[in-house]
């Protein structure tokens, strides 16, 4: 009985983060202002790191709050902050991109989740992989990053810096804009 519990907690946090991940992700794209995008975002990061701790990869979750969700998600709403409203509208008079992103990212998710139902209902996901005790350690991250994904763990690195330098680029544009000549 006391197995039965614990699989239908597991079930029922498994679903609320998933749709917590799903519908934050339609929210990132969907939402016309950036700051409550963002903040969309860092609810995407969350419920990720939720499912990362069903998989039992602690670590992970915990990079995934700390790294991603705190310290690169505050700097883009510090960006978006410095940057400020923008009057102007690339996109103003024309179809809405974000609508159709959305739409897009919604028909994309349904797909695959058709996909995965179909798989597990015909028998094909019922074989587990083997996963290693090393899987989620923080030494087995660390040799893959230096390792066999160290030119993505770089280039990541710059473009966010990239991002960064843009950000504070295009926001003291926008103020010598405001400011007049």
């Amino acid at each position: 009985m006391i197995a039965t519990v614990g699989n239908v907690l597991v079930w029922a946090v498994w679903i609320g983060a998933a749709f917590a991940c799903l519908a934050s992700g339609i929210a990132v794209v969907s939402f016309s202002n950036p700051f409550y995008s963002a903040l969309a975002l860092i609810g995407n990061l969350g419920s990720l790191a939720v499912l990362y701790l069903l998989l039992s990869a602690e670590f992970v979750a915990a990079g995934q709050v700390l790294v991603y969700a705190g310290a690169v998600m505050v700097m883009f709403l510090f960006v978006i902050a410095y940057i400020g409203p923008r009057t102007e509208s690339p996109w103003s008079g024309g179809p809405s991109w974000q609508a159709v992103g959305a739409a897009f990212a919604a028909g994309a998710l349904l797909v695959e989740i058709i996909v995965v139902i179909g798989l597990k209902a015909s028998g094909r996901l019922a074989h587990p992989s083997h996963i290693g005790s090393s899987f989620g350690s923080p030494s087995e991250i660390g040799r893959l990053f230096l390792t066999d994904h160290l030119l993505a763990f770089e280039v990541t690195s710059i473009v966010l810096l990239a991002a960064a330098v843009g950000g504070v680029v295009l926001g003291h544009h926008s103020q010598k804009r405001d400011a007049g000549p």
